[in-house]
């Protein structure tokens, strides 16, 4: 069977946020990226670590937080990709309308944020704890997320390139005020955007066991009841 992939247009504010469904077989979850620091869903590195996560049997959302108005004004200005109750709110938005989609609605959610995708991603795990299976954090900034860290209840991994000293002691940091279980993975060798050869391969795999444990905790607690 060939994998599925739907355009996604989600509501929000007078536009819409555009974007990409796509899911092998049978997938287990869905894999939500939240974008940030003026990427999109074209990112390179998004776009390769998800299409590592399909061939896991994970489908992935690879979508654009911004309209296009925005994204313009954005481009120009780089007023709305550092305003993280607004990106919160468009990742929520987008895990309301994945909630509601037959055929994607049964799927466990992952949110993966990269950059200030990262805040965003956590801020809306904090607002939708009953939707949300784990939220993946790659060269993120968790910090951003501020009191909404405290109330993420949500299995969380923070994914930082060795190389990335200052970013890392940003995620620790953050890592202290998670109150749900969670995992600093430093990448050794790489910098913040882990261009060096197979860092991001690294960082795919790494959520792919980390996401495989996630989904096993939940059908073991399942079979408990």
């Amino acid at each position: 069977m060939s994998t599925t992939s739907q355009l996604v247009r989600v509501p929000v504010d007078g536009g819409a946020l555009t974007g990409e469904f796509l899911a092998p077989p049978s997938a287990r979850a869905v894999v939500l990226f939240a974008h940030g620091s003026g990427s999109s869903r074209h990112s390179p590195r998004n776009r390769a670590v998800a299409a590592s996560l399909r061939s896991a049997g994970l489908g992935t959302v690879l979508i654009d937080l911004l309209t296009d108005a925005e994204g313009r004004e954005d481009a120009s200005t780089g007023v709305h990709r550092f305003h993280i109750p607004l990106l919160g709110r468009r990742v929520i938005a987008v895990a309301d309308w994945l909630a509601v989609q037959p055929g994607i609605r049964e799927l466990p959610l992952v949110l993966f944020g990269a950059s200030t995708g990262a805040a965003a991603a956590l801020l809306a795990a904090a607002e939708r704890p009953d939707q949300v299976l784990t939220v993946v954090s790659r060269g993120g900034r968790p910090d951003l997320a501020t009191a909404a860290l405290e109330r993420v209840r949500a299995p969380v991994l923070l994914v930082v390139g060795g190389r990335d000293p200052e970013v890392l002691r940003l995620n620790q940091e953050a890592a202290r005020r998670l109150r749900g279980p969670h995992t600093v993975h430093v990448v050794p060798g790489a910098t913040h955007l882990f261009e060096e050869p197979g860092a991001l391969e690294q960082v795919a795999e790494v959520v792919k066991e980390w996401c495989d444990d996630c989904l096993r905790s939940v059908r073991e607690q399942a079979e408990e009841r």
